[in-house]
């Protein structure tokens, strides 16, 4: 378990910088010691992102599934001046999956950043990664065209900013989203200040707590925007590649299924819960409410249970995690992108400090493996 410490995120480190960097003309301009910059649109095998350009439609592969096609530094700078120069295009179509079928993306290069940190490089590494990805992640957001994410497979952290800010997100039924980013000490990034404070309450609980949906649960919670079977996503993307952007919804619609609401599911079954105890202005009264339906008896057992198992889920997590996100998505709700994404890179570099908890818990879940931050 984190030591039950918190410290402020009201710090502006780096927010001057980020506003003037995020309108600059040049985007990676100082990469990572040994990188270089890779020639656009010329692909090979081991390339880690693949990029085809048909003329209308521009297909993105990444291309890292022994990593869960994790984000990196280089995928990151060769993708962005690739956006930039499609922006130009209002009536292109940009596709992005990820290769293989265990993951779209698990989110950013978490260990690369943990890896600088120990050899001690608490300011460039991580203020390049992490300024560059939600330079990226903003360009996707205002994009003039449409932008179409294949959800199948892990969809977590920077994945989930290569996404959800786009027009379409079509997910299958191996999809699995999460924000897990208290349980390691970060925060929910990638434009979670204002995706997530959105969803009202659920995405309160989703950054919070780090719960996972699966399938057709990401449209239900309006993460994905439709759902298709695993086997007809082939198909949809060959349709939607030969598709001008004006007919997009129509092959989209061809393949995609209905979703019902599962009264199974935690967010439909506890809705009332999620609404009621995750509406509360602070972590601690969050934590109460919990508490306290975990010992209504006028609540039934499963009803107790869920409030149970999710107070003791917020009790592992990391306390400074769980304020600065409660902070962030409060204040969220009333930014527009270029603001949130300003805070964001803010918070990033308050985190990116020796003996903070993101360090302590990437090393317990990631490095090490014991679970047991200190």
């Amino acid at each position: 378990m984190f030591a039950r410490r918190l410290y402020s995120a009201s710090s502006r480190t780096g927010f001057n910088e980020f506003q003037q960097y995020v309108l600059s003309a040049q985007p990676c301009a100082r990469m990572t010691s040994g990188a270089t910059r890779p020639t656009i649109l010329t692909n090979t095998a081991t390339d880690e992102v693949l990029v085809e350009n048909t003329g209308i439609t521009k297909r993105v592969v990444l291309n890292r599934p022994k990593a869960l096609n994790a984000l990196n530094l280089p995928i990151i700078c060769r993708l962005y001046p690739l956006y930039k120069e499609w922006q130009r295009d209002p009536h292109g179509v940009v596709i992005i999956k990820g290769l293989g079928d265990k993951a779209f993306c698990a989110g950013g290069d978490i260990r690369a950043i943990y890896d600088a940190g120990v050899a001690g490089d608490f300011a460039g590494s991580p203020r390049q990664f992490f300024r560059d990805e939600y330079r990226l992640n903003y360009l996707i957001a205002k994009r003039s065209f449409p932008h179409i994410a294949l959800l199948n497979g892990i969809v977590m952290g920077g994945g989930v900013g290569m996404s959800v800010h786009g027009q379409y997100r079509i997910c299958t039924e191996n999809a699995v989203f999460a924000m897990p980013e208290t349980g390691i000490g970060f925060f929910c990034d990638v434009g979670g200040s204002y995706f997530l404070s959105r969803l009202g309450p659920l995405g309160m609980y989703l950054a919070l707590t780090g719960a996972r949906l699966k399938g057709a649960e990401l449209v239900t919670a309006g993460i994905a925007t439709h759902f298709v079977p695993s086997s007809q996503l082939c198909n949809t993307e060959v349709g939607l590649t030969a598709t001008p952007a004006g007919h997009i919804e129509s092959i989209i619609n061809m393949y995609s299924q209905p979703v019902v609401a599962d009264a199974t599911s935690d967010i439909v079954r506890h809705r009332d819960q999620i609404e009621r105890c995750f509406s509360l202005p602070s972590v601690e009264q969050i934590v109460a409410a919990l508490e306290a339906d975990a010992a209504a008896a006028e609540l039934t057992e499963q009803q107790q249970l869920w409030a149970r198992r999710t107070a003791d889920t917020l009790g592992k997590m990391s306390p400074t995690s769980l304020k600065v996100v409660h902070r962030q998505l409060t204040e969220g709700r009333r930014l527009n992108y270029a603001d949130c994404f300003k805070m964001e890179y803010r918070i990033s570099q308050a985190f990116m400090h020796p003996g903070s908890d993101f360090f302590e818990g990437v090393r317990a879940v990631l490095v090490d493996k014991d679970k047991n931050p200190k």
